[in-house]
């Protein structure tokens, strides 16, 4: 199983940016989360949904502004992030295998190795 993300990049304040996470089709019925992780700063939860693309959890850093949902067609999640701030930058992680929206990292078995976000002021 593997999991491989895409689209990060640099974003002016204020801008949007989607990324995209693809995921072998053996972890397809679990929950898929974005996670983001800032130098100097522990990894933390941005948001999870469930494998049907319902049930949306997001930090509250992020509500409002970021979006998460899937095309199971294509077996990808995505995060589309607007009005992005300089809370925001770092390495953005997807992760999969979770039965439920957990915000901890330990119940995710499978994690992608990142992609980096840059917001410029």
């Amino acid at each position: 199983a593997h999991v491989v993300e895409s689209g990060g990049g640099l974003v002016q304040a204020g801008g949007s940016l989607r990324l995209s996470c693809a995921a072998s089709p053996q972890i397809f019925r679990t929950y898929r989360a974005w996670f983001r992780q800032a130098p100097g700063k522990e990894r933390e939860f941005v948001a999870a949904v469930s494998w049907t693309g319902s049930n949306p959890t997001y930090a509250d850093s992020v509500k409002g502004r970021f979006s998460i949902g899937r095309d199971n067609g294509k077996n990808t999640t995505y995060l589309q992030m607007s009005r992005m701030n300089s809370e925001d930058p770092g390495v953005y992680y997807c992760a999969t295998g979770a039965p439920a929206p957990y915000r901890e990292r330990r119940y995710y078995s499978t994690w992608g190795r990142g992609t980096q976000v840059t917001v410029s002021s």
